[in-house]
């Protein structure tokens, strides 16, 4: 086995890319308490700088409503839930990266939604009452927060306009149209305020292409583009309660932010930002390849390298206080969150967690591991052991050296993998009950702490100290390595050979 020779300074600094947006279901669900415990929890360990959700404009939000005022009907804009729900995100350090949808239903040309709460995916039936709304909800905002505050927010058209679910017939021409309207109306509030699109899902990168000419050509304003990822193959089995589907490598992912980046490159604003808004490895919300430790060690690939080709990626979502699909149906059912219902991180939940150890300075970087050191001096790494085949065994020993002053150091590691805080294991053990009590939720909980060894190593003779990981199955590990201030010395009369058991 080769050594991984770290040097003793890097050359690449870790941007925070991957923690810059996260994804929520639909904004009203910030409305429940379940939500917001689970997003304190999430910003406390990982500490997010945006969040983006479906929903700003369907009813169940309330902004658009329309009352008789005479004879003549008006518009009435209710503003009562969304500032509830804003002021939430900001208290928690959390910007809105809004995403302008769907169509309110007394706006809509027509009567198809989708998912359970039924989000209203026509265009508007006037594009005229369109654009006030558009104005009057972005003028409220800045009269709100303050206008240094708002040009802060990314203003995102639409979502996943080329899928006929999600946009009537995915008529593009209609969609920039309604990009256009959109656009216009937010820049005529103020010309500092961003806006961008066009908000597609892999394999129709022809939009990219035809939105930037269309903006182009047509002088409409677009400050940055943005699209979603999934790396899931086509569905294996489907049933009412789970979605079923192999994943594409890995790399595939980091492939289409560098394909979708040259595309923006090579159009006439080669400059702009790019966004991903939404991505994860399935884009069902009830797919159990989510509540894996496959899940956290298959992205962590994504979280070391996708920030060199994006200027953001969105993981989708938080929580699984999610309602796509209907009402949640136990505790573990798939859902997309980095955190189970009561409050149970996932694998992936400590992969991000993880990544917010790491320093700013990249000293090493491969397909398996990156490490850091951060501004105290502290060595931390990840590595990982992404195993798609099943079976046991599949370890892989990694042997790492790093350059270092002092003579001792302490080690500090936490790890996930299959046996360790992964309470979906346990949650199946348990004969997977839909509605735990009290009792089982606690064993679930504690079954997410991930492992902890820690130990004392010694500089070697050539300056280095010898670092041997072994890493088991879908195990992705965090190592911290300090130095030791060793204040032993300063206890009288210390003698541990005194204690029972002990020398």
């Amino acid at each position: 086995m080769e050594p991984i020779i770290i040097a003793a300074k890097g050359k690449e600094q870790l941007t925070e890319n991957w923690k810059y947006c996260i994804g929520t279901g639909r904004l009203g669900l910030a409305l429940q308490k379940e939500y917001l415990d689970h997003l304190k929890i999430i910003q406390e360990k990982i500490g997010f700088k945006y969040i983006r959700g479906h929903g700003l404009l369907s009813d169940d939000v309330g902004i658009y409503r329309e009352r008789m005022i005479g004879d003549e009907v008006k518009a009435f804009y209710n503003f009562t839930y969304i500032d509830r729900i804003f002021d939430s995100f900001l208290e928690l350090n959390l910007r809105p990266f809004i995403e302008f949808g769907f169509m309110p239903e007394l706006l809509a040309s027509g009567d198809q939604t989708i998912f359970y709460w039924k989000g209203n995916v026509t265009p508007p039936k006037d594009y005229q009452k369109w654009s006030d709304l558009i104005t009057a909800v972005v003028k409220h905002f800045i009269g709100r927060y303050g206008l240094e505050e708002v040009k802060k927010w990314p203003f995102e058209v639409w979502n996943e306009p080329n899928l006929v679910n999600f946009w009537k017939d995915a008529d593009k021409q209609e969609y920039f149209k309604l990009y256009k309207v959109t656009a216009l109306a937010i820049k005529e509030v103020n010309q500092d305020l961003q806006v961008g699109g066009p908000a597609i899902c892999g394999g129709a990168d022809e939009w990219i292409v035809e939105f930037l000419d269309f903006c182009h050509t047509e002088k409409v304003p677009v400050d940055f583009v943005s699209r979603h990822a999934y790396t899931s193959q086509s569905p294996k089995k489907i049933t009412s309660d789970y979605y079923y589907q192999d994943l594409v490598d890995n790399t595939n992912m980091l492939h289409q932010f560098e394909v979708v980046r040259g595309l923006i490159k090579d159009s006439a604003f080669s400059d702009l930002p790019f966004h991903i808004t939404e991505y994860n490895t399935s884009y069902s919300p009830i797919n159990p390849v989510h509540d894996t430790p496959l899940n956290a060690a298959y992205l962590a690939r994504i979280l070391s390298e996708g920030g060199d080709y994006v200027d953001s990626f969105s993981y989708w979502t938080f929580s699984d206080v999610f309602e796509e699909a209907d009402v949640p149906k136990a505790p573990f059912h798939g859902g997309f969150g980095l955190m189970a219902l009561h409050a149970i991180p996932k694998p992936t939940f400590h992969l991000f967690s993880f990544f917010n150890k790491l320093g700013g300075e990249i000293l090493y970087r491969d397909a398996q591991v990156i490490i850091t050191r951060k501004d105290n001096g502290t060595i931390a790494l990840v590595a990982w052991n992404e195993v798609v085949e099943k079976g046991d065994g599949f370890e892989k020993e990694l042997l790492i050296k790093i350059p270092v002053d002092k003579n001792e150091y302490f080690l500090k590691r936490q790890s996930v993998d299959e046996n360790h805080a992964n309470p979906w294991k346990v949650w199946k053990e348990m004969g997977r009950p839909r509605f735990p009590d009290k009792q089982s939720v606690d064993t679930l909980r504690e079954a997410s702490i991930p492992k902890l060894t820690t130990t004392k190593l010694n500089k070697e003779t050539d300056g280095y100290i010898e670092l041997p990981i072994t890493l088991t199955k879908n195990e992705v590990t965090l190592i911290e390595l300090s130095e030791i201030k060793d204040e032993t010395e300063t206890y009288e009369g210390l003698d541990d050979s005194l204690i029972p058991s002990y020398s």
